[in-house]
């Protein structure tokens, strides 16, 4: 098939991304009880709206006509299990725009991807934390956010709180077990992104927006459910230097639509979803990218982000 010379598709920067949690939302409290069923749908405050994450390649190039005359090529199909792949790409200038941190700041960059680091059976645990944690609450639109640091939760067309909305029951939701699968997936994430680019582990810290997120097909309400457009992660959030996104839901099997797309000059390459799929990158803008509609179905996934700057760094959710 013949390649297609396209025009570069217009960044959105601010438009579309989501402000921070409301003070609350209209009506009474849904029920406590602890869900653990499945029930899907997506969106993101503070500029969440758009999540930035991830991907690479697999060894065979498929080639899928794209709308608009673009052509998608497949670096990691559904159907196939990746131990890693790197796929380098030239660094931007925008690691120079801000400070630099010596073994931190991107000298190589580029896309991964891997089934290798998260079994199935974790990432099963994981979707059951965001689907009882979503089960509270949930956006009008198609797109959903439940952040376990600062207790943002989709909540209607606003966002709540969840620790002051529900305090002490909270933690019939979410327990201290179900914080420190987090915290080990988190570990492991972060490990296999300072190995890939050869970091220094003590300079990498976890930074803010890191998120569950929900997404499906229903129409956006506020521009929070626009999680669709082109966006670049380092000029969105500032401190992002390195951004991953691991699955929870398989693309075609629990939803269609929602792969993630890498926009580059000349092709498009697209990342297809998979259960305890990890996929990560550098985030300037030669890994500018976006997220299709969801066409039918429910996506999950969880967006976990990392910084080279200590100031811009969070601390692990604990009960204790």
């Amino acid at each position: 098939m013949t390649t297609k010379h396209r025009r570069r598709p217009r960044v959105t920067g601010e438009n579309g991304e989501a402000a921070g949690p409301s003070r609350g939302a209209q009506g009474g409290k849904p029920s406590l009880k602890r869900s653990r069923t499945s029930g899907r749908s997506w969106r993101s405050p503070l500029l969440w709206g758009i999540f930035a994450v991830i991907v690479a390649v697999s060894g065979i190039f498929l080639f899928w006509g794209y709308p608009g005359g673009e052509v998608m090529e497949v670096l990691a199909s559904q159907q196939e299990t990746l131990r890693h792949k790197f796929y380098a790409v030239p660094c931007s200038q925008d690691y120079g725009n801000h400070k630099q941190f010596t073994g931190c700041t991107p000298l190589k960059c580029g896309r991964a991807v891997t089934d290798a680091v998260i079994t199935q059976e974790e990432a099963r645990r994981m979707l059951r934390i965001a689907e009882a944690g979503l089960s509270l609450g949930g956006s009008d639109g198609g797109a959903s956010i439940l952040d376990l640091h600062s207790g943002a939760l989709s909540m209607g067309r606003n966002f709540v709180n969840m620790y002051r909305y529900y305090g002490e029951q909270m933690k019939e939701i979410v327990t201290e077990e179900d914080f420190q699968l987090y915290r080990d997936v988190r570990q492991r994430i972060q490990q296999e992104i300072t190995r890939t680019f050869d970091l220094d582990a003590a300079s990498l810290y976890l930074t803010k927006p890191t998120f569950f997120s929900r997404m499906n097909s229903s129409e956006a309400k506020t521009t929070h459910d626009e999680y669709w457009h082109p966006h670049i992660d380092k000029v969105t959030y500032g401190s992002f230097d390195y951004t991953s996104l691991l699955y929870l839901s398989d693309y075609s099997k629990d939803f269609g639509g929602g792969r993630f797309i890498f926009i580059d000059e000349k092709t498009n390459s697209t990342v297809e979803p998979r259960l305890g799929r990890l996929s990560f990158f550098t985030s300037g803008s030669e890994n500018l990218h976006r997220v299709e509609k969801v066409s039918w179905g429910t996506r999950y996934a969880i967006t976990i982000s990392f910084t080279c700057n200590p100031d811009h760094s969070i601390v692990d959710p604990t009960w204790t």
